[in-house]
């Protein structure tokens, strides 16, 4: 039988008893019958002359310390496909519950969850021009239109929250596009976590994700890397998987750029070549002048056709790693920021703690 519960282009001819429901700030609850309703909120002063209907909530401002419950789904479904906008930087935490469980099962700052951490509003920090983000699983589209199309199955309430930790007003566009129908027993829970190191201590490897305990499958990650001064190549380290117990890594790579898909630096006549693709990218690298200094980069890799199996624990690692100018590598010290994601039984262990606000602010 088939629910309605993952869509894939082979799914798509396939009917089933699943129903649609979308909650947004023109639907709080997505219930049915229940959109373009309000007659308060945002767009209330330019709707006055035409009045309910004509967007009078298209978004909602998330005040200073508030924590704002976003999504909050009653039932067994899964959310299909979000979208967000307004707002983008690190002082927005988003955050996901799945079956009443406590603790949250993704705990990021919204850019990272989508995967553009050095994206700002706040101020123009880096140059105008924009990198778009172009996957099967997250697009970051003109201009700061942020998309992400994981399936995210619960079997009795979904709850998702965005907490403001800054001392402003947040405005926050969004769109949250879930069905209601039955999760078969074999579907596992949405994770994402964020971590970081500003900078990663010298000779230390960075942890992209460890204390995780149950069964799933690891899904992806997203990588944003500052190098601190010049020289050369830095992306020699070493992607690393440890599973079920693992003293050495089960899986081990061979460098950054050919875990996200690429290879010998993505070096293409003297300077980095930026690309997408549907499941591994280096999209964003400023400034485009090869080894330059104070140099910033953002990767993805989405492990969708290979998701990286585990039956009760795992770890992942990558070395931050380069050259001395002998030929001798060079452990570095780069700033570096990612997300994992990945699927597991519940319960889920705690996640560490969030750094202060002022511990991610980009400079």
């Amino acid at each position: 039988m088939f629910y309605g519960f993952s869509m894939n282009p082979s799914t798509l001819p396939l009917l089933s008893d699943a129903k649609s429901r979308s909650i947004s700030a023109e639907n709080f609850t997505g219930a049915p019958n229940s959109g373009a309703m309000a007659t308060e909120g945002t767009g209330a002063h330019s709707a006055r002359l035409l009045g309910k209907g004509w967007k009078v909530s298209p978004c909602y401002q998330v005040q200073p310390g508030e924590v704002f419950r976003m999504v909050d789904i009653e039932g067994s479904g899964a959310i299909q496909s979000m979208w967000m906008t307004g707002y983008v930087g690190r002082d927005l935490i988003l955050r996901m519950y799945w079956d009443d469980q406590e603790q949250p099962s993704v705990e990021c700052p919204v850019s990272d969850f989508f995967a553009a951490a050095w994206n700002t509003n706040d101020r123009d920090i880096f140059d105008p021009n924009f990198m778009q983000l172009n996957s099967a699983m997250i697009a970051v589209n003109p201009n700061r239109g942020m998309n992400c199309f994981w399936t995210m199955p619960f079997r009795k309430h979904a709850v998702m929250t965005v907490e403001n930790r800054s001392d402003k007003p947040r405005t926050v566009f969004y769109q949250v596009n879930y069905t209601l129908t039955e999760v078969p027993e074999e579907a596992a829970y949405f994770h994402a976590q964020f971590r970081s190191a500003v900078p990663l201590k010298k000779g230390e490897e960075y942890t992209i994700l460890d204390g995780v305990k149950g069964k799933g499958h690891y899904v992806g990650t997203a990588m944003h890397v500052g190098l601190n001064g010049t020289g050369k190549w830095w992306g020699e380290g070493e992607v690393k998987f440890y599973m079920d117990g693992d003293e050495y890594p089960t899986i081990c790579g061979t460098g950054t750029e050919d875990y996200f898909l690429g290879a010998y630096d993505w070096d293409v006549g003297g300077e980095y070549r930026p690309y997408n693709s549907l499941y591994a990218g280096m999209y964003y690298v400023r400034p485009a002048h090869h080894y330059d200094n104070q140099m910033r980069f953002s990767m993805y890799r989405w492990h969708v056709p290979d998701p990286i199996r585990f039956d009760s624990d795992l770890k992942v690692t990558i070395q931050d790693l380069g050259w001395y100018e002998d030929g001798l590598y060079k452990p570095r010290r780069d700033d570096i920021y990612t997300v994992a994601y990945w699927y597991q039984t519940l319960p889920t262990a705690p996640f560490p703690k969030l750094p202060d606000p002022l511990e991610l602010e980009i400079s």
